[in-house]
């Protein structure tokens, strides 16, 4: 699988999943292509624990998405990333009755 044909795979899974926490930002990611994956971290702004940087595998043989952690952001790393463009735009602003998972 290719690096486009594997980040197209990567988006129709991750978007959905992540739209329930925009607006979302990917702040690292790294291809594994012999492997067809993708780790990568995005931050968002969590209901209970404020900005988080939350880490996933997309399998992209497997079609699966995992969830591989999370950790608070420093705000000062946070301000950095709110400069730069969301990979999931919120249609609407609900952080308080998002939800918390």
């Amino acid at each position: 699988m290719n690096k486009t044909e594997l980040l197209q795979k990567r988006d129709a899974k991750a978007r959905p999943h992540l739209e329930q926490y925009a607006p979302v930002w990917i702040i690292d990611e790294k291809l594994i292509l012999d492997e067809d994956a993708v780790q990568f971290n995005v931050m968002f702004q969590h209901s209970e624990y404020g900005w988080v940087n939350r880490r996933y595998r997309y399998d992209g043989f497997n079609n699966v998405l995992y969830h591989k952690g999370q950790v608070l952001m420093p705000e000062a790393e946070v301000v950095a990333v709110l400069e730069r463009e969301p990979y999931v735009e919120p249609s609407v602003m609900d952080i308080p009755n998002s939800y918390g998972g």
